[in-house]
């Protein structure tokens, strides 16, 4: 089919059905709609005339000029009967159980149209972060319910009014537009029920709190049950690295990230560095927000790297290694170098970045820290084994490149790089050649465009593809990881590896000629690394759609 994706941005989900739509064969093109009275928005779907118009990720009505002439379907963040603009946000404000995603025409109510196909999940136990909610059980069933549009599509069927569906999920309506107020944080309740809050308001608007005279908003929250009688909810109590520790009613609230909220919201940074910790003492921070955790199975080490959104500044960067290092020395043959479900990494830390005194010094330091990393992978003595637990972008996925095996779950979506204005590092010049060939490396780094993970597993991006859901994957990734610590399957893959290695120059060979492209593109800014971070960061809407993603 001729397929438009009609979208506010090329975000998650909409790369994920580009991706699944492109690979099954299907004439797929984008069409970036960031303002509601585009008036050349009707004008561009007539110029492509398109079969089917699909909205996975559409911030504002569709004009009637469009529903009304082409079938068009919108995939709402909510289950059947749910509607509203703060599906997510309630859905995890409320503590609902289970939550969905629906398929629905295009009609001049939003979210009114006849249904197509729904999908329901189980929320999670612990609140996760909206985004990571987004980009995991909801991206999950979306890409079901997208899938059940084009067999319908395909069969001639039609789509029936919601009325006629049952309803999975009970005390579903109209939901209002939640803005910032609503999530203000009272420090006299429980940890559990502010990070609920914290959860529900990730990414935008962000959770408002009063902490000690200051206005912030707050994001990346765990709890610990200790409770601290002696001050008063709403104190800082500790601080571990990047992250800081607050006191509650009941139990202690730990913040991993925050950004300074006065006329306007400042840059989202790490807590510790925002908030004021001058007079905290050390408390551990609990594993739910520990950059790194490290675990043994036997003659298997297990290293989960974890990063807010898959960011990572220097001294993150730094710290990883050195966990990396450590892990390495250990008596163990194998070891797994992992993300978590939510997040594995995108690479350098870009609002770091911008947020710096000195942008250009602190790109170039976090350039340089990412890569020791990487060297420290490609050049270890244990068996690694790398898995893409989640999306993974940039340097994210070019780390997990140089291990020798590489890993991903199915439905994860890696973008080997973006067009950011920069030359690239990571040892991506051996990394991803050394696995897909040089042509292919060079259509992958001139494209800059995502692939689904069972792609980069056709093309030997990636060494074996895993199942979808998260606990699956876990346990098949604990079987392969046994698999290669067997004797005789480790010797193969230790040759496969040295094999790899021989064929290539020094690492430092790599990084060498990397660095110095880095160094002018960061430096003398020739290829406007300044102004598309800015963007990036500002989440500036864009003014057209990029060639590369449209017909």
């Amino acid at each position: 089919m001729r397929i438009l994706l009609l979208v506010s941005a090329f975000n998650g989900l909409t790369q994920r059905v580009w991706c699944d739509l492109k690979e099954g064969g299907h004439e797929v093109g984008v069409l970036l709609a960031p303002v509601h009275d585009d008036p050349s928005l009707v004008a561009a779907v007539e110029a492509i005339d398109p079969e089917l118009i699909l909205c996975p990720f559409l911030k504002h009505r569709v004009p009637e000029a469009v529903w009304g002439r082409y079938r068009t379907v919108v995939i709402h963040p909510g289950p059947v009967g749910d509607r509203g603009p703060s599906s997510l946000d309630h859905a995890t404000l409320d503590g609902r159980e289970r939550w969905g995603v629906t398929a629905l025409s295009a009609v001049e109510e939003m979210d009114a149209g006849p249904v197509w196909a729904t999908e329901t999940f189980a929320m999670p136990e612990v609140p996760i972060a909206k985004s990571a909610l987004y980009n995991g059980p909801v991206a999950d069933a979306a890409m079901d319910c997208v899938a059940e549009v084009l067999r319908m599509v395909a069969a001639g069927e039609a789509p029936k009014p919601a009325e006629e569906w049952a309803a999975e999920v009970e005390g579903t309506g109209e939901l209002p537009l939640l803005r910032r107020k609503a999530f203000e944080i009272d420090w006299s309740a429980s940890a559990t029920e502010i990070t609920r809050r914290i959860a529900a308001a990730d990414g935008a608007p962000g959770a408002p709190a009063t902490v000690e005279g200051r206005t912030y908003c707050l994001f990346d929250a765990a709890t610990t049950p200790e409770h601290h009688d002696d001050v008063e909810p709403g104190t800082v109590v500790g601080v571990d690295t990047d992250a800081v520790a607050i006191a509650t009613g009941e139990g202690t609230l730990w913040v991993g990230y925050a950004a300074r909220l006065e006329k306007k919201r400042g840059p989202k940074l790490p807590a510790a560095w925002v908030l004021d910790t001058r007079h905290a003492p050390y408390l551990r921070v609990p594993d739910a927000l520990a950059e790194t955790t490290y675990e043994r199975d036997g003659d298997v080490g297990y290293l989960t790297l974890r990063s807010y959104s898959g960011a990572m500044h220097t001294q993150q960067c730094r710290r990883m290694t050195d966990a990396l290092r450590k892990a390495l020395i250990e008596d163990t043959t194998v070891l797994v170098v992992r993300g978590t479900e939510h997040a594995f990494s995108n690479g350098i830390h870009l609002g770091v970045i911008e947020a710096a005194q000195d942008p250009a010094a602190e790109a170039w330091d976090n350039i340089r820290a990412i890569d020791e990393l990487c060297v420290a992978i490609a050049e270890a003595e244990q068996l690694t084994i790398a898995a893409f637990t989640a999306n993974a972008g940039a340097g994210g996925v070019m780390a997990g490149l140089c291990a020798d095996i590489t890993v991903a779950r199915a439905g994860v979506v890696l973008n080997p790089y973006y067009d950011m204005g920069i030359f690239g590092s990571e040892l991506h010049t051996w990394g991803l050649p050394s696995r897909v060939g040089g042509e292919k490396a060079d259509e992958l780094l001139r494209a800059k465009l995502p692939i689904s993970a069972a792609e980069a597993a056709r093309i030997d991006m990636v060494s074996e593809l895993g199942p979808r859901d998260e606990a699956e994957f876990d346990g098949w990734l604990r079987d392969l990881a046994q698999r290669f610590a067997d004797p005789s399957a480790y010797a193969a893959a230790v040759d496969a590896r040295e094999s790899r290695r021989a064929a290539a120059m020094p690492m430092s060979y790599y990084q060498s000629i990397e660095l110095a492209e880095m160094a002018r593109d960061i430096f003398e800014d020739r290829h406007g690394f300044a102004a598309k971070r800015k963007a990036f960061v500002t989440k500036a809407a864009p003014t057209e759609t990029p060639t590369k993603i449209r017909f």
